[in-house]
């Protein structure tokens, strides 16, 4: 990974483009006469020292000016000046929001399970003069502190807490994070668990234990459907028991919707058709069916 906290600008277009006119100017000053050659020697001196106290940052940056080796303070962003020779520009700190993956591979949980967890980490650095003076290489050691973090974090929990809670692990991972890097400067803003991988055999494993509790809970389900069924079933009994005639009601319904249907043939015990008095209502359904058949051949 590239240390981006050590990034300093060594090219400067604003700065040549000085020192290349003020050059330019003492030269045309000396070769038409105008001055001697020490003071365009002189002037050369001036225009190489204004170039090189001439710095630039980024609207985003701030930059980390040491003079004679002491922290100087804070430059930018836009034009600054530095005293040549005696100040110098360590480095350019990025004060945007930053995005580190990371990850923790073979990680044994708190049931002692491995897995493989990759995770993202949003920081960004709110005091430029603590990063720059607390910590070398920030960069490098935020990836690590979220490194160590993690697998800290994933051996306080089981397996079925990183699988069903991982709101809650990243809170907890941005928790422990934010007490290590504020120190630094730095704050994490937001962490993300992206993938939590488990071995195949364990994975295999879960979904058939997942399939079986399907199955379970379906024949749960029907078996309770199949209570309720009956106790409908029973609570009817009573009623047509105490009332013979909507039991007849009933008989007949069942018969009017089966005639209903062309072609149909209807198959009723004797016994049906006794207790509930249907002998007499099936002949004459079989008469009236006759009649009609008659009729229809004769026209």
């Amino acid at each position: 990974m590239k240390d981006e906290s050590k990034q300093v600008k060594r090219f400067n277009p604003f700065s040549i483009l000085v020192l290349v006119a003020l050059s330019s100017v003492f030269l045309i000053l000396y070769l038409s006469g105008k001055i001697y050659w020490i003071t365009a020697v002189a002037g050369g001196v001036f225009s190489l020292a204004l170039a090189a106290s001439l710095q630039i940052a980024d609207q985003w940056e701030k930059a980390v000016v040491l003079r004679l080796g002491k922290f100087q303070g804070l430059k930018g962003p836009g034009l600054f000046f530095i005293i040549p020779i005696v100040d110098q520009v360590d480095t350019y700190i990025d004060q945007r929001v930053r995005v580190t993956d990371f990850s923790a591979e073979q990680t044994l949980t708190k049931d002692t399970v491995p897995v493989n967890v990759d995770a993202v980490v949003y920081w960004t650095v709110w005091d430029a003069e603590k990063a720059a003076l607390e910590v070398r290489r920030y960069v490098k050691a935020v990836t690590y502190i979220a490194k160590t973090g993690l697998r800290d974090t994933i051996g306080k929990h089981d397996l079925a807490d990183l699988l069903h809670n991982r709101d809650k692990i990243a809170a907890d991972l941005q928790k422990v994070l934010d007490e290590h890097t504020n120190p630094w400067g730095i704050s994490c803003q937001n962490v993300g668990i992206k993938d939590i991988v488990i071995p195949a055999s364990l994975s295999d494993a879960m979904s058939k234990q997942a399939q079986a509790e399907r199955e379970r809970q379906a024949r749960i389900i029907l078996g309770t459907a199949e209570t309720e069924i009956s106790e409908k079933f029973s609570k009817a009994a009573e009623k047509y028991r105490e009332n013979p005639i909507a039991l007849q009601l009933r008989g007949m319904n069942m018969l009017f919707e089966g005639l209903k249907e062309k072609g149909s043939l209807i198959i009723v015990p004797s016994s049906a058709l006794e207790s509930m008095n249907m002998g007499t209502i099936g002949g004459l359904a079989a008469l009236s069916e006759n009649q009609a058949g008659k009729t229809t051949e004769a026209g």
